[in-house]
């Protein structure tokens, strides 16, 4: 599975229900939403946080149980319900399903039939209006120092932002020198450190608290305060909090180093774009070409898009038509120089779209956090095509 889905559980069961959610915890494509140990609170938690899935027990009682399932049936239609039971009977099994429920499974819970389960759900359709939910995921990468990669992450995300449709967060991954906190005026009471600090038992509400929300309502996450030799996290807990991050954002942008370390390949391995930041100068050019070879190495260079940084600087420049011979690909996306908006953005602390509306590269960047709106639209059209509708009774196959 793509996306990652918001589950909300009830178990009155204090052992069933903690071995549940030690099941779901393990899975980097849920989210546990919330929690709840009485079937008579459920609907209202339900209500509250609007998950995707509600998975109800029913062995603590199954009537009160099967009263749950149709109460949240019956106040949330768009939530899928699933139930959980070591009881096989037919008649629990067929009430269960008139209440509502989508699936059926055994208890203990298994992982092979909980994921078969909720790749069914999917493919009935999740989200709020019944769309399968689709998060974008890009990481920003540099031919060389000073290219432009934070500067195009926090106002591509500011720009990004500025849609309602949108919800957006900004991964400052360059732990020793990044500065996305600076380009938005923003001193953060939490930092990658304080997620890396708290991996093991990391929830939904915790990680919404390391994130700082913008004035243009992006959230970020920025890089620890204190310089370490050591990465503050593994690359696999790093996959794990991006995961977790799917759950929340349509768009999560991630800047990282120009060093390609395991820390920043594990965030291109799990991200949808790489988005290759350049400018038309030998040094950089040649850099494509290296770079270029070593993600096609990786089998990541599917996932590369090119982005040419100040465009327009004069005879310094390299002609675009002679560089796209040493590119070796089409150019997804062009961005003009202009110097003083830019220098005067970062040092006020206000990203371009606030500060600059008209200027050049803002209506650049603007267009092109259209283009990657306009390309999660078809990403979803052709999954949902792709897609085959199973019958509601699909559980008994």
């Amino acid at each position: 599975m793509n996306d990652v889905v918001r589950l909300a559980m009830v178990d009155p069961r204090d052992a069933s229900r903690n071995s549940i959610k030690n099941l779901l915890l393990s899975i980097d494509s849920v989210w546990l939403e919330a929690e709840c140990s009485r079937y008579e609170f459920f609907t209202d938690i339900i209500t509250q946080t609007q998950p995707d899935i509600a998975l109800i027990s029913l062995d603590a009682d199954p009537q009160q149980g099967l009263a749950a399932v149709s109460e949240v049936h019956s106040q949330s239609p768009e939530c899928q319900i699933l139930v959980v039971s070591s009881s096989q009977e037919g008649s629990l099994i067929l009430q269960a399903m008139r209440n509502g429920a989508k699936e059926f499974l055994s208890e203990p819970l298994n992982l092979d039939d909980f994921m078969a389960a909720l790749d069914r759900i999917q493919s009935i359709g999740s989200g709020r209006d019944g769309k399968s939910k689709s998060t974008k995921v890009m990481t920003l990468i540099g031919a060389s120092g000073g290219v432009g990669c934070t500067s195009l992450a926090v106002n591509l995300g500011c720009a990004l932002a500025a849609d309602e449709e949108n919800s957006v967060a900004i991964m400052d991954l360059d732990l020793a020198l990044g500065d996305a906190d600076v380009w938005l005026d923003i001193i953060p009471d939490y930092t990658i450190q304080d997620v890396a600090e708290n991996i093991n038992r990391l929830d939904y509400s915790m990680l919404k608290r390391s994130l700082t929300q913008h004035a243009s309502g992006a959230f970020l996450l920025p890089r620890p305060v204190h310089m370490e030799e050591k990465a503050p996290m593994s690359p696999d807990e790093l996959q794990r909090v991006i995961a977790l991050l799917r759950a929340t954002f349509t768009h999560l942008i991630i800047d990282t180093t120009k060093s390609f370390s395991p820390m920043d390949l594990a965030a291109m391995e799990v991200s949808d774009q790489i988005l290759f930041v350049t400018q038309l100068d030998l040094p950089c050019l040649r850099n494509v070409v290296r770079i270029n070879q070593f993600l096609e190495e990786r089998e990541l260079n599917d996932k590369v898009r090119i982005i040419v940084n100040r465009i327009g600087m004069g005879d310094t420049q390299i002609s675009l038509s002679k560089a796209l011979n040493t590119i070796g690909r089409e150019v997804y996306w062009q961005i003009p120089n202009e110097y003083a908006p830019v220098i005067e953005s970062r040092n006020n602390g206000v990203p371009l779209i606030t500060e600059f509306p008209k200027a050049k590269i803002t209506r650049a960047i603007v267009q092109l956090a259209a283009k990657i709106d306009e390309s999660i639209s078809e990403d979803d059209g052709a999954d949902r095509n792709e897609k085959k509708k199973s019958g509601i009774f699909s559980f008994l196959k």
